[in-house]
């Protein structure tokens, strides 16, 4: 009987560049947690083996040295796709005790496989690439109503739902919060909120958790007349600025600084929004600083449906309101404008009046009217290094070989023209 989940990768992942240059699908966030944490969770005794892109090993094992990466069992596995977004009945629908190998599919698309013997080893040749529904073989298929997420903008647009579902579960398990809110500080439906170990809500603060929880992870510090507004998550060892303004369905951090106007925003850790402007329905990678007074548009003059350049490719979202996508290591200079539904890829430096191109390669330099120049790999390396350095991370090895890999993997499109819609 497998013992063994393997949580992977499939052929849909290009759909979520420029985010997934540096880490795979599953990695992405929406509530509280990563897609792979909200898998892991239905299955908390189960071996779990990654699957991912070749390029990403290596540095997918040195960030989890105890996981195997793209390396199966020898009889059992369950295989589970990384778009999977609701769990709740994950361990229901495809229980680790079940014998019979199966394949499980929501639209044509594998969203989970039970494999064995001679069905496991083929896929297991083909573990260097993403995953489809032909290199699960001949195998006897049922249909499931998994939710599987296929752009970014699904993230963002059900990150509020996620928080709810997430708070819910975090609050019926708290043990009372460990932080403290100073007096002075204004709460609104207390129950529905909870404080980690050692952080502070300061005098003049305002947490509202009317129509949903807010979750402080641990040593967060919510700065005086900051406002933060539920359903919400701040992750542990952030900050929350004076006068910020966080509104309903955001995730932010861990290790953020933010200010300004954030809403309905997914923001990895490390980066930061420290200042005045608005960040919108939008979804922020890593290690990423936007310059004061950066302001996104989430809304067209038209109220049309957003669309959005992917890979060079342009897709309407279906969406009234969606922001920006940004990748990780990139910077925007002050005074920034980013249109509605702007793509900036990996370790871009915005500086340029006026709004630049919707769409930005990654590795470009974005200065004067929208001219986009190549930024120097070894350049872009070295200020990822002092940036990384400053909060006491290393910068590997490992990374520096995928700066160079997501370099050279983006060098095509850098030749595009600018394409705008």
């Amino acid at each position: 009987m497998p013992s063994t989940i393997c949580i992977f990768e499939d052929e849909t992942f290009g759909n979520f560049l420029p985010l997934v240059y540096t880490r795979p699908v599953y990695d992405l966030k929406c509530g509280t947690t990563s897609l792979r944490e909200r898998i892991q969770r239905s299955f908390p005794k189960a071996r779990v083996v990654l699957h991912c892109r070749e390029y990403l090993a290596e540095y997918l094992s040195l960030r989890n040295p105890d996981c195997p990466i793209n390396k199966l069992p020898d009889d059992h596995c369950l295989f589970l796709n990384g778009r999977i977004l609701e769990e709740r009945n994950l361990a229901r629908l495809f229980p680790l005790d079940s014998k019979r190998d199966q394949l499980y599919l929501k639209d044509g698309q594998v969203v989970a496989a039970r494999l064995s013997g001679s069905n496991l080893r083929g896929v297991e040749t083909e573990l260097k690439h993403p995953l489809s529904t032909k290199h699960f073989g001949p195998i006897a298929g049922t249909d499931v109503d998994v939710k599987l997420v296929s752009y970014p903008w699904d993230l963002v647009h059900r990150n509020g739902d996620m928080l709810i579902h997430d708070g819910e579960d975090l609050l019926a398990h708290k043990r009372g919060s460990k932080g403290k809110i100073w007096k002075g500080a204004y709460v609104v439906a207390p129950k529905k909120i909870m404080i980690g170990k050692g952080s502070n809500v300061m005098p003049g603060a305002v947490l509202d958790a009317t129509d949903g929880p807010i979750i402080i992870g641990d040593q967060v510090k919510v700065f005086s007349q900051a406002t933060i507004i539920g359903p919400s998550f701040i992750g542990s060892n952030s900050l929350v600025k004076v006068g910020a303004s966080i509104y309903e369905g955001c995730t932010i951090g861990p290790r953020c600084k933010v200010g300004g106007e954030i809403d309905s925003s997914i923001v990895h850790g490390y980066s930061n929004k420290q200042h005045s402007g608005f960040l919108g329905h939008s979804y922020v990678g890593k290690w990423v600083n936007l310059g004061a007074d950066t302001n996104t548009s989430d809304l067209k003059n038209n109220y049309g449906h957003v669309r959005v350049t992917i890979a060079g490719r342009q897709i309407n979202t279906g969406l009234q309101f969606f922001g920006l996508i940004m990748g990780d290591h990139t910077k925007s200079a002050i005074n920034s404008m980013f249109n509605t539904g702007a793509v900036v890829g990996v370790s871009c430096n915005v500086a340029m009046a006026g709004f630049p191109p919707k769409w930005i390669p990654s590795f470009s330099w974005v200065t004067g009217e929208g001219l986009l120049e190549t930024y120097d790999l070894q350049r872009a390396r070295e200020v990822a290094r002092r940036v990384m350095e400053r909060r006491h991370v290393v910068f590997s090895t490992a990374e520096e070989e995928l700066f160079k890999r997501v370099f050279d993997a983006t060098r095509e499109e850098r030749s595009y023209p600018d394409i705008d819609g």
